[in-house]
């Protein structure tokens, strides 16, 4: 599984990295697991700016994009591409009794990619 950019970089790497994180910290870290030519969509944020390394702009050639993912259109594409199994989602499991733990984290812009809270 991979839990950072470095990760990622070491699993060989992805075009594209959704972020729908609330944390800019993580969506900073996952530039780093972007191959050359590589692209962040911003689909997500917090309150403070996303710092980023312009050598990753510059040698890898990296770019980010914004989304405001307001259409149906995109939507049903998105959906489709989930059906066809392009895409793997990564996430934290909490048991029913730690849902206070697991709000604590998103709420600290703590929780790496997405937190889900199951009964078991």
């Amino acid at each position: 599984m991979v839990r950072d950019g470095s990760g990622l970089a070491a699993a060989g790497g992805a075009d594209v990295v959704l972020g729908t994180s609330n944390s800019m910290d993580q969506m900073a870290d996952a530039l780093n697991g972007l191959r050359p030519d590589g692209r962040l969509v911003l689909m997500g944020f917090e309150a403070k700016p996303l710092a980023v390394n312009p050598a990753l702009l510059i040698m890898k050639r990296v770019r980010i994009l914004g989304s405001a993912q307001n259409h149906p259109e995109y939507l049903y594409e998105a959906l489709d591409f989930v059906a066809r199994g392009k895409v793997k989602v990564m996430t934290e499991h909490y048991r029913l009794d730690e849902a206070p733990r697991a709000y604590e984290r998103v709420a600290a812009g703590q929780a790496r990619f997405r937190a889900v809270i199951a009964n078991p």
